[in-house]
């Protein structure tokens, strides 16, 4: 999945896939998790807001599942 770069202090970069409905989120600590089921205005939201981090503690975590797919480096 191709990510695109974010400025964020907590979220290095994002990307999202339609048809699995699966938004990936690499932190800046290397993490990356995969959020699913996610509605692709949740998305372009994402990537919309002022603060990517606010907005994916908001309106992503604790609402979506996720896992986890990547460790930290």
């Amino acid at each position: 999945m191709e990510r695109v770069p974010l400025e964020s202090s907590c979220v290095r970069s994002a990307g999202y896939d339609a048809a699995g409905r699966r938004l990936e989120v690499e932190y800046t600590g290397g993490s990356v998790y995969h959020y699913l089921a996610v509605p692709a205005e949740e998305y372009a939201g994402l990537l919309a807001a002022e603060s990517h981090g606010t907005y994916l503690n908001r309106e992503i975590k604790g609402r979506y599942a996720y896992r986890r797919v990547s460790p930290s480096r």
